[in-house]
């Protein structure tokens, strides 16, 4: 199942699945996945590991310009969610035009969310949510020399 869902039909294809499936336990997932690299890729297939399907919830081009910059994203928005959503660890890409993923993360109502371990706990949008609702917030290491804002100072050096 490799689904680019709008986010107004999330919370009812969510309940359908667990109906129709034998899914026990969702995971949680967002972010920018602005220039996708390995970093991103080992991230999202831990955080797989987690449950039986893994949502992400993408920042729209807008929700990028604004936390990001006028100069971002480099990659559109639904380039990022097909990229995305043929990775295999990844079941459900959902675009989310807010500046954080709350309204997301209150309808999908996932049994992990996580987060990269650049995160602390206590700055983890959603964690009271999640925790009040019986889930678990999960911080997973991130890939030593593996993000964008390196791969931005690369490509930067050599133009």
């Amino acid at each position: 199942m490799h689904v680019i869902i709008n986010i107004n039909e999330i919370e009812k294809y969510i309940e359908t699945l667990k109906s129709q499936k034998n899914i026990n336990k969702i995971v949680f997932t967002n972010g920018v996945f602005d220039l996708i690299h390995r970093g991103h890729v080992e991230y999202l297939e831990r955080a797989k590991e987690l449950g039986d399907i893994l949502v992400l919830g993408l920042n729209s081009d807008s929700s990028v310009k604004r936390l990001k910059g006028p100069g971002r994203p480099y990659t559109a928005e639904g380039d990022r969610a097909y990229i995305l959503s043929r990775l295999e660890a990844v079941d459900i890409v959902c675009v989310f035009d807010e500046d954080t993923p709350l309204e997301l993360l209150k309808k999908v109502k996932p049994d992990f969310l996580v987060k990269g371990g650049d995160y602390q706990l206590d700055q983890i949008i959603g964690r009271e949510f999640v925790e009040n609702s019986g889930g678990k917030v999960v911080t997973i290491p991130i890939v030593s020399g593996r993000s964008t804002t390196n791969l931005i100072h690369s490509i930067k050096a050599i133009l």
